[in-house]
């Protein structure tokens, strides 16, 4: 998929104008003639909707075949888990406190981000992709996070994000939604990612199902931090949750790999110094 919006947003311009580049001079006229009949075709099925057809970005085009095609060929499966966050929120906190001098400042994301990286060490059956009807082990952890942008969704890869600190994970990782904004991401700054993080906690969703990215085996899908009633050694306390949803190819990674990894990825986030150890 990332090859593909590459190319789209390298280009800048209809997937067919290159073919019209050697084609006689009428056929800018007939281009013109078909997309008035297109227009009119919309118009006239609009169904007293007041419908307007808008224009589509070629990176956008690209998004929708791609995440099509990975829904119809990919076979997903889904696994869920809710993980008591009050570590995890004292944590960031000291580590915040910690690096207040240097003016970085770490996000819940850039926690779970690393942890999946050091999930993924503890599980490398995870870290791998189905390609071409063979399985590839991937040495390497490049965790990708999914950035909402004009366009669509882009994905920048975090490369060797286990090898990575937590301050470099958050420098980076602004660094790049940056630039995926300001549609400045460069080729190597889009590829090679081994997993995905798609977070839209930020927005108050409690919890989703997220689409892989091909050719990665996974993407976690993160939702709100909430307080919820809990039973804590038989008292009902108020605590804080964040409900994990992990979408699977299931070519690549059995249900029970899958839920070994995950059950890893919540006591992680439960005992956060495991992050940094």
């Amino acid at each position: 998929m990332r090859a593909d919006i590459e190319a789209a947003a390298k280009e800048g311009v209809p997937e067919s104008q290159d073919a019209g580049a050697t084609a006689p001079a009428a056929a800018p006229q007939a281009t013109q003639t078909t997309q008035a009949t297109q227009a009119t075709q919309a118009t006239a099925f609009d169904d007293g909707r007041a419908s307007e057809e808008l224009k589509v970005s070629n990176v956008r085009r690209v998004i929708a075949r791609r995440l099509t095609e990975s829904k119809q060929q990919v076979p997903h499966f889904y696994l869920r888990r809710t993980i008591d966050a009050e570590a995890l929120k004292a944590f960031r906190a000291q580590v915040n406190e910690r690096l207040a001098s240097t003016g970085v400042k770490v996000s819940f994301n850039d926690l779970i981000v690393k942890a999946c990286a050091t999930a993924l060490k503890l599980h490398p059956a995870v870290n791998t992709s189905w390609v071409n009807d063979g399985l590839l082990q991937h040495h390497r952890v490049n965790v990708g996070v999914a950035v909402a942008v004009e366009a669509g969704l882009v994905v920048p890869v975090l490369h060797d994000t286990d090898k990575a600190t937590l301050s470099e994970i958050s420098t980076r990782t602004r660094e790049l939604a940056g630039k995926a904004r300001d549609n400045k991401l460069k080729p190597q700054e889009m590829s090679g990612g081994t997993f995905s993080v798609s977070n839209l906690g930020m927005f108050g969703v409690d919890s989703f199902s997220a689409v892989i990215n091909p050719p990665e085996a996974a993407i976690l899908a993160v939702g709100a931090m909430r307080q919820e009633a809990v039973v804590v050694d038989g008292e009902v306390v108020a605590r804080n949750r964040i409900a994990l949803e992990l979408s699977v190819d299931h070519r690549a990674v059995d249900g029970a790999v899958g839920a070994a990894f995950l059950k890893d990825l919540a006591e992680i986030l439960e005992e956060p110094m495991r992050i940094i150890l």
